[in-house]
């Protein structure tokens, strides 16, 4: 699964939902994922995000290495988000769904593809 900022942030403020879906998705042992922009996106002081820390040093954590793939869902959507649109390319590439609070955002992205689309979840 790909996550997006809204669980993470969720998680960093330790809400419960957040808690109760990270126990569960451990349980089922489903593979979780972040990209370094979502890190940017929620990152402010790892002194004071120490469940935000702890977990993202038990996940992989992507880097922005597909740039020309980012521009070409953008250039097919008509939209502009470079961090979402990488989303969407991860989870083509390692077909997996997409956990969102931005569910209308990504939906755009993913309708424009002309094949595999990946699974659009929402969060919270």
């Amino acid at each position: 699964m790909i996550l997006d900022a809204g669980f993470l942030v969720s998680l960093d403020r330790g809400e419960r939902s957040a808690q109760e879906f990270l126990t569960a998705a451990l349980r089922q042992r489903t593979p979780m994922g972040a990209t370094h922009p979502v890190v940017a996106q929620v990152w402010r002081n790892g002194a004071r995000q120490a469940r935000l820390t702890k977990f993202l040093s038990g996940i992989a954590v992507h880097p922005f290495d597909d740039g020309r793939e980012v521009g070409a869902i953008l250039a097919r959507s008509g939209t502009a988000d470079v961090v979402d649109a990488h989303l969407v390319s991860l989870a083509i590439r390692f077909s997996e769904p997409i956990l969102t609070g931005d569910v209308d955002d990504l939906h755009a992205l993913v309708a424009s593809l002309p094949d595999h689309r990946p699974e659009v979840l929402s969060w919270p």
